[in-house]
């Protein structure tokens, strides 16, 4: 199993698919929708050889093929940008994969602001909402190149549909180190604390880390939470941090309406009313900008989420206070 600690998450993702090629070589095939050099696969056709298959700018097509490639016992990695996935190619996904009951891990990549220069168009704020409504998929937001490996690694040994949502470049900070042992977990608490709940995915979860140490300079202790499968969600870890803190705040790179923050505000709806704030995007469209210029643009960085939980602090303290 090859190391992936300091990749890009790019060559993480190629460096995991190569390396399960090698020990089910009749069984993994990769599918590319001409992304190979943004997504740095270009190199798996030398490892895989007809197992790889750029199918040029027909995303569509290239799902229907995974689901062919399942039906006649292989297990197929797809990528393309979240937006051409989810978007694009929605009604193969639900059809020919989820409705059908087929295997596939969909990889979705440029997630949100990290898209950069690529501007409105390319800039995924909806892809984990569009799938999540699609009856047992299971739905992933990645930090790192060590919870991508772990993560490609369990879609394929679990099977059935799965969505993992990705940066293609280096993340902001290192999460995990080599060997992490994710199990079955979905949520991972990175920081104990007492006062707030920070729940983050994604790129967020080094902001949600900043933000706690932002926190702890005003006497406040946060709970920091990865929770990097957004369905389903790990119930337990969530509900248990929300419990000993009594007020939460969400953060992720993505439209606060059926992503991360839905997600968790249905959950305690139902198990655990709790005072909740969620940091993401809302009502608007991508732009073009350089990643930290947007991050400050719509609201998602470590200091608004230390405000976002100081204020929810103080709401929850009121409510407890009636």
């Amino acid at each position: 199993m090859s190391e992936v600690v300091g990749l890009e998450m790019r060559k993480a993702y190629a460096t995991v698919v190569a390396d399960l090629f090698r020990e089910h070589p009749d069984e993994i095939f990769a599918l590319e929708a001409d992304l190979s050099s943004a997504m740095a696969t270009g190199g798996l056709g030398q490892v895989m050889g007809d197992h790889y298959v750029n199918v040029g700018i027909m995303e569509a097509h290239m799902v229907s093929a995974a689901a062919g490639i399942n039906v006649s016992g292989g297990f197929a990695f797809v990528h393309s940008f979240g937006q051409f996935l989810a978007r694009r190619a929605l009604d193969q996904i639900f059809v020919s994969l989820a409705y059908a009951q087929l295997s596939a891990c969909l990889v979705g990549s440029d997630a949100g602001v990290t898209a950069e220069h690529n501007g409105g168009t390319h800039m995924t704020f909806e892809d984990m909402g569009i799938v999540r409504v699609i009856p047992g998929v299971h739905v992933y937001e990645v930090c790192d190149p060590v919870q991508f490996a772990a993560v490609l690694r369990g879609a394929h040994a679990r099977r059935g549909l799965t969505y993992v949502r990705t940066i293609r470049k280096l993340p902001a900070r290192a999460i995990y180190p080599a060997g992490t042992d994710f199990g079955d977990a979905g949520a991972r608490i990175l920081r104990a604390g007492t006062d707030v709940s920070l729940l983050a995915c994604g790129v967020e979860v080094a902001e949600a880390l900043q933000a706690a140490d932002l926190l702890a300079a005003q006497g406040i202790s946060a709970d920091v939470v990865d929770v990097f499968r957004i369905k389903p969600l790990d119930s337990g870890v969530i509900l248990d941090s929300v419990r000993r803190t009594g007020a939460v705040v969400t953060a992720e790179n993505h439209n606060v309406i059926n992503g991360l923050g839905s997600a968790v505000a249905e959950l305690l709806a139902e198990h655990q009313p709790t005072p909740l704030y969620r940091v993401g995007v809302r009502e608007r469209f991508g732009q073009v900008g350089t990643t930290d210029w947007l991050m400050g643009d719509y609201g998602l960085t470590a200091a608004d989420i230390a405000g976002a939980a100081a204020r929810t602090i103080a709401r929850a303290n009121n409510v407890n206070a009636r």
